[in-house]
């Protein structure tokens, strides 16, 4: 998918927004890939169980990102 953070056809949240990937982001890649069990970010309070294990591995593996928009990911997540 284009890597854009601008316009009406976007696939990517900007940093203020967050950072990652759009659901329509998600959608064309999974389009382009299939097989593809990409996932948008877990963003609840109180997630079940499958995604609370997603989020922790989530921010397990992304505890070295130090630029902007990986800070910006790792909040939206919650880590």
């Amino acid at each position: 998918p284009r890597k854009t953070t601008k316009g009406k056809g976007r696939n990517f949240r900007t940093v203020e927004e967050g950072a990652g990937m759009t659901s329509k982001g998600v959608a064309e890649y999974k389009r382009k890939n299939p097989g593809s069990k990409l996932k948008t970010a877990v963003t609840t309070k109180n997630p079940s169980k499958k995604d609370a294990a997603r989020r922790r591995s989530f921010c397990a593996r992304s505890r070295g990102w130090t630029g902007e928009r990986g800070k910006a990911a790792r909040r939206r997540w919650r880590c």
